[in-house]
This record gives structure tokens, sequence and C-alpha cells, in this order.
């Protein structure tokens, strides 16, 4: 169930994860608030965070093998992940609305905070690693309640 070391996939995709995260930061849509969140979800959100982020480092499971079925779900958590670099690459050249940085893309609604739990939860199963696939649980009940919490607001 995982081995302690260093993991440069988890690294990668913490840094696709963060990077445009960032940027967001400097970029909120206007109207953007976090007043009246559930604090219950905010909790989840950060712990889920916290897991995650160290979760997706320390287990080497995640990183590149040789081929074989398991690699399957690398190939569907690169995919979930390249989808919301794509979803981030339209946020910033659009107006940056609100209504667009809880937008759907390819089907997925909430795109911005789904996918990469998707990816997480993909890349938990691959690593085989449960504690990955918690994290990224906890995260996603916190992450995406907060987001369908704003998107119910703005409809």
């Amino acid at each position: 169930m995982g081995r302690f070391g260093f993991s440069y996939v988890g690294a990668a995709f913490l840094l696709c994860l963060f990077i445009p995260n960032i940027l967001w930061a400097r970029r909120m849509p206007q109207g953007y608030t976090a007043a009246g969140e559930s604090k219950v979800l905010l909790l989840l959100e950060r712990a889920g965070e916290a897991l995650t982020t160290a979760c997706a480092l320390v287990f080497p499971d995640f990183n590149l093998r040789p081929w074989s079925a398991w690699s399957w779900w690398l190939v569907a958590a690169c995919a979930c992940m390249a989808v919301y670099e794509l979803w981030w690459a339209r946020y910033f050249r659009g107006p940056r609305t609100l209504a667009d940085f809880y937008s759907s893309m390819w089907g997925v609604p909430l795109a911005g905070a789904t996918l990469p739990v998707a990816a997480f939860l993909l890349l938990s199963v691959y690593g085989r690693v449960a504690w990955l696939f918690l994290s990224a649980a906890i995260l996603g009940v916190g992450h995406i309640g907060i987001h369908w919490q704003h998107y119910k607001e703005i409809r």
C-alpha cells in the first residue's frame, strides 16, 4: 500500500495544479468572494489539499514503471490533468467572469474543481495507494462542494 520516497509524477501533477491557481490569485473573477462558504466544506477542502499534496509527493508508487494494464490509469489521470490545463487556458483567455470560473468543459461540470480531483483519484488507482484516494476524496467533497455552492449562488 505504498512505500515512502519521492514521486516526480506526483510533483508534476501538483505543479499542474498549483501554477494556474497562483496565476488565478492575481486574476480572480470580478465579484468573487469567499464569504459565506460552508465552514465544514472549507475544512474538508483544506485537509484534502494538505493530505493530497503530502501523499502525491511521498509515495514513489506513482512514478513511471514498465507498461502494463495499470498504465491506463496513469493515462486517464494525465488526460484529466491535461483537460484541466485546457480549462484554465480558456478561463485566462476569456473575460474571467464568475460564470467562466464555474463553467463546465467537454461535459464535465464544474471542471475547475472536478478535473483535478478526478486526476488524483485516478493517479491513486495507478499507484495503488489508498491514502491518496482517501485524501483526494476528502478534497473532492470540500472543493467541489464549495464550487457547487458558488455555482448555485450565481445561477
